[in-house]
C-alpha cells in the first residue's frame, strides 16, 4: 500500500471515531483499523465523501500505509490491551516511529511503556484527552507526555485537533514518562471533585430547602453567569431541564448508585503514596463508593430514622442561604484545585518532571469535562509567579476565600443541622481550616507513636532534624532525665 496517510487510529469505539473525525477536519488524512472488521467497514460506510480516510484491515496494512516516521494512535482499553497492540505494532515499525496511547492508561504504565520502546528505538507518547465525545470531535484537551522527541512530530495533529482559549491550543507538551496521564489522571480526579460538589449543593437546596427541581435548575443557570461559569454548571443546568414522560423531574428517576471507572481512585492513592492531602478529591470517590451501597442504606435510614424535612424559609432568608451555598461551592472548588495542583507539584519533584503549572491550566480551559473560566486565574497565578508553593497564596484566591469564608461556613452547619451529608464541602472546609493553621496537635499523635512504638518525635526548641526518644513508662513523667536526642 502506498505510504499516504499522516496519521494511523486503532479502536473505532466513539473516543476513537470522533478523533478521527476531528482529524480529517482538519485535513490531515487518517488510516483506521479495528480488531472487528465490521466496525471498520460501518464507520467507512458512514462518511462516503470523506475522502481522507483510508480503512485498514490488518496491523501490517495499518503500518504500510503510513508516512514515516509512522506515528499510530491506540484508543483502546487501557491496560493489557494497550500492551497486546504495542506488541503486534512492534514487528512492522522502524526506528524513529511512534506509538500513541490515547486511553486513561495509569501513569505509572506509561512510564514503563516509554522507557521499554525506547530500548527497541521506537518512541512512545502517552496522552491524556479529555472532554467526552463532543470535545473527541470538535476539539478535546490533549495532554501528552512521554518520549519528548516524538512531539515535533505529532504537535501539528494534536495543537490543530484540540480546542482553543484566546486563540491558544489547549495541547501542549506536558512531560517525559508518565507525565501526560499523570496530569490526566489529576484532572479526572479534580473532575470527581467538581461533580461531587455540584450534586452536594444541589442536595442542599433540594432536601435542606425544599427547592423543586425547575426551581434549583434557575439558580444553577444563573450560577453559570458568575465565578462558576464552567461546563459542569452548564449541564447540570441542562439536566434539571428534563422531565420524564409522566412529566416528572427526569433526575429524581435516576438510581442514586454512582460509577466510576478508577482515574479518581488513582488519584487518591496517589496522594497517599505521596503524602500530599487531597482530601477532597478522594471523599468524593468514597462518595461514590458509599453511594453504591443503595440497600443497605435503605435499609438503615428505615432503623434510623428520616432527615429533618425541608426548613420552610422566607424569601430574602432563603437568598441568603442560596448565597451560602454558592460560595461553599466555589472556596471547595478552589480548594480542589489547589490540592490537584499540590499533588501535581509533589509528583514532578518525585519523577523528575518539568511541569508548566500555568501552561496545564490553559490546556484544562478549553474541550475538556472541567473547563472553566475559574482556570484563567490559575493560569494569570502561575505567570505572576512560577514557583507559587500553593494557590490558596495567590492574591486572588486568598481573597476570594476570605470573601466566602462566613457563608461557607453558614452552609455546612446548615447541612450538618438537616442531616445532610455534604462529605466534599466540609473537608474542603477542614483542609482549609489545617492549612492555615501553625499548630496543629499532630504533637499528641507523634507523643503517642513515640509512647508505644519509640518512633520518635522532634521538638519546637531543637532544629528540625533533630530527633528525640521519651522512656514514657520508667519516666515517671519525669522526662529531663530521661529524654535523649536520638
Amino acid at each position: 500500500m502506498t505510504q499516504q496517510a499522516d496519521i494511523g487510529l486503532i479502536g473505532l469505539a466513539v473516543m476513537g471515531q470522533n478523533l478521527v473525525l476531528n482529524m480529517t477536519d482538519h485535513g490531515f488524512k487518517v488510516a483506521v483499523y479495528n480488531r472487528s472488521p465490521q466496525k471498520t467497514e460501518d464507520f467507512l460506510a458512514a462518511e462516503p465523501e470523506n475522502t481522507h480516510l483510508i480503512g485498514t484491515y490488518s496491523i501490517e496494512e495499518l503500518v504500510n500505509s503510513l508516512k514515516a516516521p509512522r506515528k499510530v494512535m491506540l484508543m483502546v482499553k487501557a491496560g493489557e490491551v494497550v500492551d497486546l497492540f504495542i506488541d503486534q505494532l512492534l514487528p512492522y515499525l522502524s526506528e524513529g516511529d511512534i506509538i500513541i496511547d490515547g486511553g486513561n492508561s495509569l501513569y505509572t504504565d506509561s512510564e514503563r511503556r516509554t522507557k521499554t520502546l525506547q530500548e527497541k528505538g521506537i518512541q512512545f507518547i502517552g496522552t491524556g484527552v479529555s472532554g467526552g465525545e463532543e470535545g473527541a470531535r470538535f476539539g478535546p484537551s490533549i495532554m501528552p507526555g512521554g518520549n519528548s522527541a516524538a512531539w515535533e512530530a505529532v504537535k501539528p495533529i494534536f495543537q490543530a485537533i484540540s480546542a482553543k482559549a484566546d486563540n491558544a491550543p489547549c495541547c501542549d507538551w506536558v512531560g517525559d514518562g508518565g507525565a501526560g496521564h499523570y496530569v490526566k489522571m489529576v484532572h479526572n480526579g479534580i473532575e470527581y471533585g467538581d461533580m461531587q460538589l455540584i450534586a452536594e449543593s444541589y442536595h442542599l437546596m433540594r432536601y435542606g430547602l425544599g427547592m423543586s427541581a425547575k426551581k434549583c435548575q434557575k439558580v444553577f443557570s444563573k450560577w453559570n453567569k458568575g465565578v462558576l461559569d464552567s461546563y459542569l454548571i452548564e449541564i447540570t443546568a441542562e439536566i434539571l431541564k428534563f422531565t420524564d414522560k409522566d412529566g416528572e423531574p427526569l433526575v429524581d428517576k435516576i438510581l442514586d448508585a454512582a460509577g466510576q471507572k478508577g482515574t479518581g481512585k488513582w488519584t487518591g492513592i496517589s496522594s497517599l503514596e505521596l503524602g500530599i492531602p487531597v482530601t477532597l478529591i478522594t471523599e468524593s470517590v468514597y462518595s461514590r463508593c458509599l453511594s453504591a451501597l443503595k440497600d443497605e442504606r435503605v435499609k438503615a435510614q428505615a432503623h434510623f430514622g428520616k432527615p429533618p424535612k425541608p426548613l420552610k424559609l422566607e424569601k430574602d432568608d432563603r437568598k441568603a442561604m442560596l448565597k451560602a451555598i454558592h460560595d461553599a461551592l466555589y472556596a471547595s472548588k478552589i480548594i480542589s484545585y489547589a490540592q490537584g495542583y499540590m499533588l501535581m507539584r509533589e509528583a514532578a519533584k518525585e519523577f523528575g518532571w518539568q511541569l508548566n503549572y500555568g501552561g496545564i491550566a490553559l490546556m484544562w480551559r478549553g474541550g475538556c469535562i472541567i473547563r472553566s473560566t475559574f482556570l484563567g486565574e490559575i493560569k494569570n497565578a502561575y505567570e505572576k509567579n512560577p514557583d507559587l508553593s500553593n494557590l490558596l497564596l495567590a492574591d486572588f484566591f486568598t481573597k476570594a476565600l476570605e470573601d466566602s469564608d462566613e457563608n461557607w461556613r453558614k452552609a455546612v452547619t446548615f447541612a450538618i443541622s438537616q442531616k445532610i451529608p455534604v462529605p466534599a464541602l466540609s473537608s474542603a472546609l477542614a483542609f482549609f481550616d489545617g492549612y492555615k493553621t501553625a499548630n496543629l496537635p499532630a504533637n499528641i499523635l507523634q507523643a503517642q507513636r513515640d509512647y508505644f512504638g519509640a518512633h520518635t518525635y522532634e521538638r519546637v526548641d531543637a532544629p528540625r532534624g533533630e530527633f528525640f526518644h521519651t522512656d514514657w513508662i520508667q519516666s515517671g513523667g519525669r522526662v529531663s532525665s530521661t529524654t535523649y536526642e536520638v
